[in-house]
């Protein structure tokens, strides 16, 4: 699995899953409940996974939506 990007941004995270699973990429949300441990306050980042045959699509999609980094 190779990581898109990370962010403690709810929004981006949620655009990006939307995004790729509307073109047929399976995506993998790590750290996803780890807000539990600092409290919900958000300063641990999520972190967004996909297949490594699919990390140049996903890039490309993320990238023409602007959701790069």
């Amino acid at each position: 699995m190779k990581e898109l990007f990370r962010s403690t941004d709810p929004v981006r995270i949620s655009s990006a899953v939307s995004l790729l699973e509307q073109e047929g990429i399976a995506v993998f949300e790590m750290d996803r409940h780890m807000s539990i441990l600092d409290g919900s306050i958000g300063i641990l980042p999520r972190r967004l996974m996909v297949a490594d045959r699919d990390a140049f699509m996903a890039r490309s999609i993320l990238r023409d939506a602007g959701l790069d980094e």
